[in-house]
């Protein structure tokens, strides 16, 4: 498949506890994890690098200076239907009170026939489990934010 694809089919699986690096990660960094899928998965939400913005203002310019500081790959608001003996939301959960990175990977349904999927990997630290209770004609909700602490590792699909 090229081109554009759709979120649907979209999955996002959590491993183990992974340490920080100064370096960036690199696929072969999450060879070793295993994946527990997280279920009823409604939105992943956005993530990726953005440089912090670091600015200058010279006595003698007109014009302030900018240059880019560190990068943040954001933090991802999962929201997920509560499904209480899903094995990825109680890893989920119990992620949420250690202090530790966890692995993540996000697998896109955009394979080409016979193909593999393009996948993103990262660490992150599960900083809330929040449930979220609406109206009588909404589904109970999962609501977790992931701060990432690496850079997002892409693997593109291939054929």
């Amino acid at each position: 498949m090229s081109g554009i694809f759709a979120t649907a089919g979209a999955t996002i699986d959590i491993g183990q506890v992974k340490a920080a690096q100064s370096a960036n990660f690199v696929a072969a960094n999450f060879a070793a994890q295993s994946w527990v899928n997280i279920a009823w998965v409604e939105s992943i939400g956005a993530f990726g690098d953005e440089a912090t913005e670091v600015t200058f203002d010279a006595v003698g310019e007109g014009r302030t200076q900018k240059i880019k500081g560190v990068r943040n790959a954001g933090n991802i608001e999962l929201v997920c239907g509560i499904a209480t003996e899903d094995d990825g939301q109680a890893t989920l959960r119990g992620a949420q009170t250690e202090i530790f990175d966890y692995a993540f990977r996000i697998t896109f349904d955009d394979a080409p026939e016979g193909g593999t999927p393009s996948k993103r990997y990262f660490i992150a630290k599960v900083m809330t489990a929040r449930e979220q209770l609406d109206g009588a004609n909404n589904v109970a909700k999962l609501i977790a934010t992931l701060g990432i602490n690496s850079n997002i590792v892409q693997v593109d699909a291939a054929p």
